[in-house]
């Protein structure tokens, strides 16, 4: 019998990612909360992150538990996001979540909008 390979995780968090999204859950008041994270048209460079909080997940969102936090990952940006580490920045002028992600193949001067190609496919070894 032929045994399926495991699932690759879509997204990682750093430490500093998920120890912001655990705050912010347990100050929500709803633990089971979680950020929905997704991508859209829009912006100069053409796509943008988009982020919600959800207490449900989508039918077909991918669940990512990593360092005690959990986000959802919308089923139409899965393939825009493998491989992506998602980190939390403070700064003197700002503060939030980043994506770095090796999808990305421009961004725009603002920082708002991104261009992002999907994941290439990996070869099967049969």
């Amino acid at each position: 019998m032929v045994q399926a390979r495991p699932k690759p995780q879509v997204m990682r968090l750093t430490e500093a990612a998920a120890a912001r999204l655990r705050a912010l859950a347990a100050r929500s008041g709803k633990p089971q909360s979680a950020l929905r994270i997704g991508v859209k048209k829009g912006g100069c460079a053409g796509m943008e992150y988009t982020m919600d909080w959800t207490e449900e997940p989508g039918r077909f969102d991918e669940v990512v538990e990593d360092k005690g936090a959990r986000v959802l990952i919308d089923s139409k940006a899965v393939m825009f996001l493998l491989g992506t580490e998602m980190d939390y920045q403070v700064d003197k002028l700002r503060s939030g979540f980043v994506f770095n992600n090796p999808n990305q193949t421009s961004a725009c001067g603002c920082g708002e909008s991104v261009q992002l190609a999907p994941a290439a496919s990996e070869s099967v070894e049969v």
